[in-house]
């Protein structure tokens, strides 16, 4: 069984949360680095980081790590990787994305261009031709340059994972399903207790804690660009894979997760897609607004991602809003609160200090994880 090394991005400051998820798939951690993470695997691994990870962006099969400080090194180095053991005479490469950080080489255009013509050079060698038709499957390339070493690897994904195929509706600052399901796993929260997204929006929260209490596989509704690799993934590991997803499915369990919006469309469109994401049974969705936010039982999760004005006629509302997040807050005892914002006042308006405040980038906007923590609920007599 050939080895793979298989590199997993996420959101800075949310590594430790796609590592654990990475290890309880059974895989080798090979390194950690600020936004993604690098395991080992074998072409069954790629099919089931595809399918199970609910925190990475893409997975991306490690080509290997060359340092270059000229154009001409960049070439020479990259001509000198084995890319027929990964691209078919008739595949479709190109160099989809680049990035440099303090690196001498930084201008995107030419390192995808220089990189394109000496894989070129590669192939023309080793399958002695001089054009390549380039019809059959895609092998989208990625390489990140840090500190003059570029990380090249090849995308196994497509289009990215956090686009799970139930979310045709968003709302205006919405927040990523790969991103809430991380934010989700950093909290205490399980299928027993209960959850209230009082500014739900598009239903992300929810939908991704359900989808986490039924069993749900993040990549169950959608395709993947490598299963066109029938070269390096055998159609049996895909059946395979979906099998296992269908089989851990459990969609018998009893939750309390519930998603309010003031917005009627917005409540209406989170239907919509909790119905596509299967899970439309396990939560109750509601128009109301954070006044009336209330609940009889103790211990519950309030985990949430309310406006922080990205608007500048939204700023001014802003103090009175997170007042009343604080008030209806203290009101429910013995309740936990998570809420992601990049509003700076936040606690000063809610009017107490964050247990826990995590930062995270979520795109390019700085934003604060904020941890209010509840009291542990008492453990239930054995019957």
């Amino acid at each position: 069984m050939e080895k793979f090394e298989l590199i997993a991005p996420c959101h800075f400051g949310l590594e430790a949360v796609l590592k654990r998820e990475i290890q309880d798939l059974g895989y080798e951690i090979s390194e950690v680095e600020d936004g993604k993470v690098t395991f080992l695997g074998d072409a069954g691994a790629i099919v089931r980081a595809n399918m199970f990870l609910r925190t990475t962006e893409r997975v991306l099969l490690k080509v290997a790590k060359v340092k270059a400080v000229t154009f001409e090194e960049l070439f020479e180095k990259t001509k000198a990787l084995p890319w027929e053991k990964y691209i078919p005479q008739d595949g479709k490469f190109w160099v989809a994305k680049a990035n440099s950080v303090k690196s001498r080489l930084f201008s995107p255009s030419d390192i995808q261009s220089i990189m394109k013509k000496a894989m070129v050079e590669r192939l023309k060698s080793v399958y002695h031709v001089d054009w390549f038709e380039e019809d059959g499957a895609s092998f989208p390339i990625r390489v990140a340059f840090m500190k003059d070493v570029a990380t090249i690897g090849i995308d196994t994904s497509g289009i990215s994972l956090h686009k799970r195929g139930y979310r045709q509706m968003t709302s205006k600052a919405p927040i990523t399903e790969t991103l809430a399901a991380a934010l989700l796993m950093l909290t205490p929260w399980n299928r027993d207790r209960i959850l209230v997204d009082p500014f739900c929006g598009s239903g992300t929260f929810p939908i991704e804690a359900a989808m986490i209490a039924a069993n749900i596989a993040p990549g169950m509704n959608r395709n993947f660009l490598c299963e066109d690799w029938k070269h390096l993934i055998s159609r049996k590991h895909w059946y395979e894979v979906r099998e296992e997803a269908q089989g851990m499915i459990d969609l018998s369990v009893d939750t309390d997760i519930q998603g309010y919006d003031l917005d009627p469309e917005m409540v209406k469109g989170a239907r919509e897609n909790a119905e596509r994401a299967g899970v439309d049974k396990l939560i109750h969705f509601q128009q109301r607004n954070i006044r009336d936010l209330s609940h009889p039982k103790k211990y519950g999760f309030i985990v949430t991602n309310p406006p922080y004005g990205e608007r500048l006629e939204d700023k001014e509302n802003l103090p009175s809003l997170y007042e009343t997040i604080g008030e209806r807050y203290q009101a429910l005892d013995s309740w936990s609160m998570y809420l992601i914002t990049a509003y700076e006042d936040a606690e000063r308006y809610i009017g107490r200090k964050a247990d826990k405040n995590r930062k995270i980038y979520n795109g390019m906007i700085k934003t604060y994880f904020y941890q209010f923590l509840g009291p542990k609920p008492p453990k239930k007599k054995r019957s």
